[in-house]
């Protein structure tokens, strides 16, 4: 497993090893002990998988506050998104930064998330399937998130025909967002 600098500094994609071969494709999705050995040491205890039917579905910008916060290792199993981190600890010198990662069936490639980032992604086909590993069990009371189309974040989404779920339609801007980051 390879791991790939973003403009963030501590979000990776991690392209794993793949095998293939005229039947198909082998590879470790997971390990961790390879983890370990690449200095990520997280205990992830949850999967979450998702799918979204239709093209321009954007989810997000979700997190969890502390103690409840979330590390994300988000991968496709099927189809193609374009996955966002925004940096949304207050200290951080890269506050209300974010980085945007296209993450498909065919490259593989993961994007590890940590605490103290908004998480969301746009899907750029139909009927992709996302599953997600975090290191901490959801927690109703600690969901939070932020506005997916602020403009002081000026995320670039890849899509004009937006598709978001009521609840993402109402989060709150940025600067007005709970954050105890």
């Amino acid at each position: 497993m390879k791991i790939i600098k973003t403009d963030l500094p501590e979000v990776f994609i991690l392209e794993p090893n793949v095998y293939e071969d005229s039947r198909g494709y082998f590879m470790e999705s997971y390990n961790k002990i390879i983890l370990q050995k690449l200095n990520i040491n997280i205990d992830f205890v949850q999967d979450n998988q998702s799918l979204s039917v239709p093209s321009g579905t954007i989810r997000g910008l979700h997190y969890q506050l502390n103690p409840k916060a979330q590390t994300k290792l988000v991968r496709v199993v099927k189809g193609a998104i374009y996955d966002v981190a925004v940096d949304i600890r207050k200290d951080s010198p890269n506050y209300g930064k974010w980085v945007g990662v296209i993450l498909n069936e065919q490259n593989k490639r993961q994007l590890l998330i940590p605490k103290g980032f908004a998480h969301g992604f746009c899907t750029l086909v139909d009927n992709t399937e996302v599953l997600y590993k975090v290191d901490e069990y959801y927690c109703k009371e600690s969901d939070r998130g932020i506005f997916w189309d602020d403009a002081d974040l000026n995320i670039l989404w890849p899509t004009k025909n937006v598709i978001v779920s009521d609840k993402d339609a109402m989060q709150p801007l940025f600067k007005q967002a709970e954050n105890n980051f």
